[in-house]
């Protein structure tokens, strides 16, 4: 009798098997220790802080421009007033010596645009008497201002508003001035910043540099416009000669520059 015997096959020794394990544990972790240490090593130190740049040095000029021109425009300005013994009548009545100065104008050939009422009121009139005071009336007026465009011809119409309106007119003022403002007002910028950069200049000759760029300009509000005011009475004869003289311009501006 015969007898057969089988084995399945034999695997690694467990012992070996747990040391190739460990081994593999070790070498890994040295590894990842070996991996890390460097970067700890060669962490970048924080940049030290740069100095704040110095501010330039600057120079602050003011300057001072002005320019004339030959006035084109007379400016007239006219009303009325009337007294009445009621606020009712007063306001009529100027009304009426209203018309008659708006006619007159129109007849000197001033067109509508160039008229323009300023002003009207109404106000109680009162007498003084023993310390009291006592209502006498009403007191009503209209003012205007109208732009005569020929100023040849700003006597013509004085003479035509005080023959209209008579007792009831009044001519408050006269001024010559140009129709147009913006040729001298260039023209006294020009001069103003001409101004203010030769005192910069000077400023830095002086203290041993050079004039820079120019950092910030401001202008003066406004500016200033001067007409050339004249009495009503010098032009009471309208055939009388016109002498307009000029009107004046200023303008002021601040600037500032590097200093290089």
């Amino acid at each position: 009798m015969s007898a057969r015997m089988s084995s399945s096959p034999a695997g690694p020794p467990a012992t070996s098997t747990m040391a190739r394990s460990f081994a593999a544990a070790v070498l890994a972790g040295g590894l990842l220790a070996t991996g890390a240490a460097p970067a700890t090593a060669t962490a970048a130190a924080p940049a030290p802080l740069s100095a704040p740049a110095p501010a330039a040095s600057t120079v602050t000029v003011a300057g001072e421009g002005s320019a004339s021109a030959t006035p084109d425009l007379a400016v007239v300005t006219a009303g009325v007033e009337v007294t009445k013994p009621t606020g009712k009548a007063a306001m009529a009545g100027q009304s009426a010596a209203a018309k008659k100065l708006l006619d007159a104008v129109r007849k000197q050939g001033v067109a509508d645009r160039d008229v323009q009422s300023t002003g009207i009121f109404l106000n109680p009139v009162h007498r003084y008497q023993d310390g009291a005071s006592k209502s006498t009336g009403y007191q009503a007026g209209q003012a205007f201002t109208v732009k005569v465009r020929d100023i040849n011809r700003a006597g013509a119409l004085l003479k035509a508003v005080t023959d209209a309106t008579g007792d009831d007119g009044r001519i408050n003022g006269v001024a010559f001035d140009v129709s147009d403002p913006a040729p001298p007002r260039a023209a006294a910028r020009e001069a103003a910043y001409a101004d203010a950069r030769n005192k910069a200049e000077q400023y830095a000759r002086l203290s041993g540099r050079e004039l820079g760029r120019l950092v910030s300009l401001t202008e003066g509000a406004g500016g200033q416009h001067s007409p050339l005011a004249v009495q009503p009475s010098s032009l009471a004869d309208a055939k009388a000669p016109v002498a307009p003289g000029e009107v004046q311009e200023q303008v002021t501006v601040t600037v500032v520059y590097e200093l290089d």
